[in-house]
This record gives C-alpha cells, sequence and structure tokens, in this order.
C-alpha cells in the first residue's frame, strides 16, 4: 500500500516530518517497507530559458541553443522539433543521470557536430515523469530560471510504502492511516464529512440480489449527461505518485476512493446495459474482461448480470461490454459488500488479482456504502457534471459489531500498565471506537474493525497506540535456585540414549508428527479417528504411529542427494489413539544396508548393527541389557526373519529391531535394504532405590579365573539365550561370565537340532579351585541345562 505525503496531509493536519510520521507507523504497528521521494532523482535538474535557437549549420535535425541557466549562459545541441527561442525548458548540467534513459551526461562538454554542447535539454520521458516523448519539456512561463524543477513542478511529495496485515483492510484507506497517526499524538483528524447527494429522478435501473449469502447488499444510482475525458491534474499526479496509470475521470474516481477510503466502486456505462442489474450465484457462463481476458465462472462464482449477459465478476473484475469511454455520458454506480471467502475462492481459481479483489477479501466497511456511494457521486459532479438519480438497493446492509462490556481493569491484568481511564477512552475514541462509561464500560466497535471482538482486543489497540516503546523495563527477581528441580528420570533417559546413538554415529532428525494417512496404514496406524481435520497438507493428515516412517523418506531424500550412508534417529512422540494415554515415547533410528569402505576394510550394516544400536541406548538408559529376553516381533513391518523383539520378562516390551519388510520399502519407494529399531522408553520400570545409605563395597579377587567349555545339543526352536541363563544360574557365585562361541548344524547332529558351544568362565573368591571343585561345577551346568531342554554332546 502506497500513499503520498501530501496525500495524506488531506486527512491529517500536522507538521511533523517525514521521519516522524514515519516513526510513529512503526511504532504504533504499521511495517513501513520505504520511503521514495520523485524530487531526489530530479535534484540535478532545474528551470532554463532558451534565450536563441538556430539551426545548426551540419545538421538537419538539430538546433543550436543558446540556454540561461543555473550555471550561466550555455550552448546546448539539442535534437527536440519544439525547441524555441524564449521556452522555458528542463536543464540537466554535464554529469547529471538521466534516469528516463539510464545514462549519465559527459561531465565535459561534447562535440557534436563541430559544435560544442555544455548539458543538455530534456523531455518529461527522459526524466522519468510521464512516457510522452514529443519533444523537450515546455514548462510554465512563470517558472524562474534556476528553480530547482521538483520544487517548480510540485513534485516535493515522499512516497511511504507499507506492508497491510491481513486483519487490518481498513489500512487499505489513507483516511484510517491519518486517524492511527492522530491517536497516536502525530496530527489532528481532519477527514472531511460527506454529505448526502439526493436524487432528482427515480432510477431506471434496478437492482436484484439473488445471492444474499455471498452479497449481503448492492446499492447504485444512475449519473445522466456527464461527460468523460482526462481528470484533473491532482487527481492523475496523486495516482501516478503510487504507480497507478490514469485513464479517464470515471475509472480515476473509483481507483482514488478505493486507495483514499479502502472503499472499491464499479461504474458502468447505462447505455450498454440490457435491463437491470441481477446479482447471481451459479451461473456457468464465459466473458470477457477489463483486463482484455476472457474468464469461465462456476456455480461457486458470484456473476453481476444485465438481462442478456454477464457484466463482471462480483467484488473483482468488470467486463469490457459495459466499460466507460470517451463517448460515455449516462452512468450506473454500483455500491456492495461481498462475502470475503468467496471473492478469495474465485480470485484464486482463477488467478485473478485486482485492488477490488485485495480489499473485498479482507473485508471493507460495512459502514461506508452509502458515505461511499456518495463520495463517488459528488467527485463525478464535480469533475463530470450529470443528473443524479435517487438510489436503489437490494439486500441489508450488515449490522455493526457487537458491544463489548469492556473491564478497564483488564488493561493493568494484561500488560502491567498503569494507564488512566481517561486515557483509556481517550485512545479508543481516538480510533473510532464509540466510549460509554457507566457502571460498566461499552465499546461499540466501529464498523471497518470487526477483527475486534473481545476485550483483549481492545488491550491491544490500547497499548499499540500508547507506545510499547513506552512500556519500563522491570527486572525480574532473582532466582532461588535452591528451587530447582533434577531432571526426571524419562527426561535424563532421553539425553543419555540420545547421546549414546550420536556416539555410535547416527544423526538425530526432527520430523512431523503428521504422516500421509497410507503411509501410517503401512505401519499398523492409520484409524479414522487419528486423521487430521485440517491437515496442513494432504501428504500430513494422519498422526503417526511411528517415527520410522519419516526417517525412512529422509534417508531416501539423502541417498538420492548422494548421502547413501545416513544414520539417522528420533526421539518424539507417537499416537495410537486420540486419548492422553494413547500418546507414547518413541525411540527410533535406522541405517541403509549399503556397503561403506575404510581403511581397515568394507563395514556391513546389518541386524546386528541395528541390535548393538539398541543395546547401546539401553545400556545408557541403565537396563541390564544381560537379563532381557528375545523374541520374535508382532509388528507386520518388520522382516519375518530378520528381526527380533527384546522385553523385560513376558509383557514389558522394551525394543523391536531388524530390516525393515521389503514390501513396506517398495511402497515408499525406498531402494535399498534398511535395518532399524523403535525402543519404547516409557516401558523401562523405574530404578529401585537402595536403601542402604552407602554402596557396597567393590570385591576383587586375587585367584586366577579359569574357564571351560560345553557343548549341548538342543532343538532348532530352542532360544541359545535360555541355554546361557540356564548355565549361569548353576553357580551364580562362582560363574563370572558365559560366552556363546558356536552354532553348528550338520554331521553327527540330528535333523531338527543343533549344538551350541558356550564358554563358561569360573571367578574362585576364596581358593584356588580344586579338579574336584570343577568336576562339581560342570555337573551342576550340565543339570541345569538339561532341565532348559539341553544335554550334553559327546
Amino acid at each position: 500500500m502506497k500513499f503520498t505525503l501530501s496525500w495524506l496531509k488531506q486527512h491529517l493536519e500536522t507538521d511533523a516530518s517525514i521521519d516522524e510520521i514515519v516513526k510513529t507507523m512503526t511504532l504504533t504497528g504499521l511495517e513501513v517497507e520505504g520511503v521514495e521521494n520523485p524530487a531526489e532523482q530530479l535534484r540535478p535538474f532545474t528551470v532554463a530559458k532558451i534565450i536563441n535557437a538556430e539551426k545548426h549549420p551540419n545538421a538537419d535535425k538539430l538546433k543550436i541553443c543558446t540556454v540561461s541557466t543555473l550555471d550561466g549562459e550555455k550552448t546546448i545541441v539539442c535534437g527536440a522539433p519544439n525547441a524555441k527561442t524564449g521556452m522555458k525548458v528542463v536543464y540537466a548540467p554535464m554529469g547529471a543521470y538521466i534516469p528516463g534513459a539510464d545514462f549519465e551526461l559527459d561531465k565535459k562538454p561534447r562535440n557534436i557536430r563541430g559544435i560544442e554542447s555544455s548539458g543538455m535539454l530534456c523531455s518529461s520521458k527522459e526524466i522519468g515523469l510521464d512516457e510522452d516523448d514529443i519533444g523537450i519539456m515546455d514548462l510554465d512561463k512563470s517558472f524562474t530560471v534556476g528553480t530547482p524543477l521538483a520544487e517548480a513542478l510540485d513534485l516535493d511529495d515522499p512516497v511511504i510504502d507499507f506492508e497491510v496485515t491481513p486483519n487490518r483492510p481498513d489500512w487499505l484507506g489513507v483516511d484510517s492511516i491519518a486517524r492511527e497517526l492522530a491517536a497516536a499524538g502525530t496530527g489532528k483528524l481532519k477527514t472531511k464529512s460527506i454529505e448526502s447527494i439526493k436524487g432528482k429522478f427515480s432510477s431506471d435501473i434496478q437492482l436484484k440480489n439473488n445471492a444474499l449469502n455471498e452479497c449481503p447488499v448492492i446499492i447504485g444510482r444512475v449519473i445522466k449527461n456527464v461527460k468523460n475525458g482526462p481528470s484533473p491534474k491532482w487527481l492523475q499526479n496523486q495516482l501516478k505518485a503510487i504507480g497507478l496509470r490514469p485513464i479517464s475521470a470515471l475509472v480515476d474516481i473509483t481507483n482514488f476512493i478505493a486507495f483514499d477510503r479502502a472503499r472499491p466502486l464499479h461504474i458502468y456505462d447505462a447505455d450498454a446495459l440490457s435491463g437491470n442489474i441481477t446479482v447471481s450465484l451459479g451461473k456457468e457462463v464465459k466473458f470477457e474482461a477489463l483486463d482484455e481476458k476472457c474468464y469461465h465462472t462456476n456455480t461457486e462464482d458470484v456473476t453481476i448480470c444485465d438481462d442478456k449477459n454477464v457484466l463482471g465478476l462480483g467484488g473483482i473484475i468488470g467486463g469490457s461490454s459495459t466499460s466507460c469511454n470517451e463517448n460515455t455520458t449516462n452512468i450506473f454506480i454500483e455500491c456492495a459488500y461481498f462475502d470475503p471467502l468467496t471473492i478469495r475462492k474465485t480470485a484464486k481459481r482463477l488467478s485473478i488479482n485486482t485492488d477490488a479483489k485485495y480489499r473485498f477479501e479482507r473485508g471493507v466497511d460495512t459502514g461506508f456504502l452509502m458515505e461511499g456511494l456518495d463520495l463517488a457521486t459528488q467527485m463525478v459532479l464535480n469533475i463530470c457534471g450529470g443528473e443524479v438519480s435517487e438510489i436503489v438497493q437490494s439486500g441489508e446492509i450488515p449490522a455493526p459489531p457487537k458491544i463489548i462490556e469492556f473491564n478497564l481493569s483488564l488493561v493493568k491484568s494484561l500488560t502491567g500498565l498503569d494507564i488512566s481511564e481517561d486515557k483509556v477512552m481517550q485512545i479508543l475514541s481516538d480510533l473510532g471506537f464509540k466510549v460509554e462509561n457507566n457502571s460498566v464500560c461499552s465499546v461499540q466497535v466501529p464498523t471497518w474493525r470487526r477483527d475486534v471482538t473481545e476485550g483483549a482486543d481492545l488491550v491491544e489497540e490500547i497499548v499499540r497506540i500508547y507506545g510499547y516503546h513506552n512500556i519500563k523495563p522491570v527486572k525480574l527477581p532473582e532466582f532461588d535456585r535452591t528451587l530447582l528441580h533434577d531432571n526426571t528420570i524419562k527426561q535424563r533417559n532421553s539425553i543419555h540414549s540420545r547421546r549414546a546413538l550420536a556416539n555410535r554415529g547416527m544423526n538425530e532428525a526432527i520430523t512431523w508428527s503428521f504422516v500421509k494417512h497410507s503411509h501410517a496404514k503401512l505401519f499398523d496406524g492409520g484409524s479414522d479417528d487419528l486423521l487430521l481435520e485440517n491437515p496442513i497438507s494432504n501428504d500430513l493428515n494422519c498422526m503417526r504411529p511411528t517415527a520410522l516412517i519419516h526417517l525412512l523418506l529422509a534417508s531416501q531424500r539423502n541417498a538420492d542427494k548422494g548421502f547413501p550412508n545416513v544414520a539417522l534417529f528420533e526421539s518424539g512422540p507417537i499416537y495410537t489413539g486420540t486419548e492422553p494415554q494413547d500418546q507414547h515415547q518413541n525411540l527410533a533410528g535406522l541405517r541403509r544396508v549399503v556397503p561403506r569402505r575404510s581403511w581397515s576394510g568394507t563395514k556391513i550394516v546389518d541386524v546386528f548393527t541395528a541390535k548393538r544400536d539398541v543395546l547401546s541406548a539401553l545400556n545408557s538408559m541403565n537396563v541390564k541389557i544381560d537379563n532381557l529376553q528375545s523374541t520374535q516381533t508382532t509388528k507386520s513391518y518388520w522382516h519375518p526373519g530378520r528381526s527380533s523383539r527384546l522385553q523385560m520378562g513376558p509383557k514389558n516390551i522394551l525394543a523391536d529391531f531388524g530390516e525393515i519388510h521389503p514390501r513396506i520399502l517398495k511402497e515408499m519407494g525406498i531402494n535399498c535394504r534398511i535395518v532399524a529399531f523403535e525402543i519404547w522408553p516409557d516401558s523401562i520400570p523405574p530404578k529401585k532405590k537402595n536403601k542402604s545409605k552407602s554402596r557396597q563395597e567393590l570385591s576383587l579377587s586375587d585367584l586366577m579365573p579359569i574357564s571351560r567349555d560345553f557343548a549341548f545339543i538342543v532343538k532348532e526352536s530352542v532360544d541359545s539365550k535360555k541355554i546361557i541363563q540356564a548355565a549361569r544360574s548353576a553357580d551364580k557365585g562362582l560363574i563370572s561370565g558365559v560366552n556363546l562361541f558356536d552354532i553348528y548344524r550338520g554331521e553327527g547332529v540330528e535333523k531338527g537340532y543343533k549344538s551350541i558351544a558356550i564358554e563358561i568362565i569360573l571367578s574362585p573368591k576364596l581358593a584356588t579351585l580344586t579338579d574336584n571343585d570343577i568336576e562339581a561345577v560342570s555337573k551342576k551346568i550340565i543339570t541345569s541345562v538339561e532341565k532348559s531342554g539341553g544335554f550334553l554332546r559327546v
């Protein structure tokens, strides 16, 4: 949104400088993006006078001009056909930059066909003021030689450009900016009131509204015998200054009001209409718009029609069939209110962006319909003349916003500021709110501020105008460090496990808790109650059942960009239902099964790599990993023959690990095998408190440990871990370790059985073991293993 300083002063009586105005705008929440002053690029140019102009002796189209300038008399060779003696012109000295032609004059006189030329006489196009290029500018003869051009043409008028937030459509009008500045103390609001204009005859064009939900109200009137030509110079200059091209008086009037009062209007050539005007919804037609493009409307678009044709898309763009031109003599001015959501949907579908659409999709002032029509009528009468009809209307103007019962103490409780009641009511009144402070403070919200709906919104307005910079910083009280609490066990487990995985060369990732519904189904999730009602993306429309989903996708993205050996993990929540107890903490990680070359040889990633990852993380969380039981996982997304589950007891499941099922990888577009793991930290039982006040003394034996090897025959179905635990339990006081070092199937072992070889480490504490002692322990070991389904291999 742009406006000039002079335009602002039509609504604001102020002596503040441009810098002070910009500062106040910034402090009150208006984000100023820049300030440009046309006078800056015109600074080198001054008014000059041609004393004598004669034909160049060596060129038919050039003239030698003797020019009176700020720097004295100069000889300038000029090629403009309109250069003549006595003419007041624009003079550019040597070395000046010519913005319209984008070049810099020589700093020394230039020889042109044998004549030295000192400077340049410029056209309006060459100095960047106009596209007209018929010759050099012919300035007013009353201008004094040497006067800066910007001063002579009254162009020393800074243009302020600022960003309009979506919740403040009123800022799209210069009068609202003036109101904000006046409320902040930078001047006095002087916007003129608009007089109601009575019609002299009944309108021969009537309005009908068949889309009251999308267009609650539409009003208009006929003006006859207008003269549509170029708009006045002041109006053209204001529009040019903000980047708009003047077209004709009628069009320029509607553009001016759109920026001056944030009120879009549309003017039809009444003689081009066929009958009355109807607002409709649901017409599927094709029409040519003012931007010379054809658009196809559908059943959700608001169309403005006459008895035969579509005249345009309501609130977005008009049609070319009823546009005004220099021959227009009778017009119909339309002023309406359209539903913002409907405007937004239509404009987005058709890729249309207009000033009217930009305002209607944010919400225009519903209280300015009649005044907006009267303002347009008055400007048409002043500039184009004509006779005015009575106003016709279809629909009802929306009711004003509700009255807010405002507790003044809310200012103190929400902000900590002590602002007097008088100051609070003055700020609200200056912003256009009507305040009645009887037993209860009642605030009527103005029609242009429908974003204000409760007391907290009023507090924000008060503090914004009072000034956030006026809030004094207050030092917080010293914090009592004795109140600090240690991390909980779960917090410590999370920190330690993440550090353990990072030490194993894995990278931590943070991903969405939302996943694609089809992906959730692949991982035993995706129930309908976990679908999002308003997802941020179609690929993120379901709560995740595991953190592995995004890790898999991320690993493939890394591989596609040349990082195939990526190893990722994440600690975060997963969801099995909609209740609070259905949210669980999940620690998941994966590695791609890709050979990795190293100076020590090729490193292979396999299931046991994932197992080591799991055991490292569990060990960091004080889990006794030697006591864990290994079983088959029940999740469908794990490879049935290359995965396992670790649990503590029959029900307490701590982790799953292994290869991801090839079917899952294919569905997700993963192009290599993946080993992964999932750990559920919430399932780890809390560590039992040691009742003794001191730790037990560490006992080390001076006696040499010895080892013995045993081989047992067991059925294929017997887990080797069961044999290891049976051997260890034979004599816990003497057996310090049991290691599995071989599993054999083949000759000498019956089919359906396997041979398990283990090493038993015996650590005596009191005396060196005798052969009898070793024999006795061996018998205990054999007996214990036999109870678990094995027998000694001989």
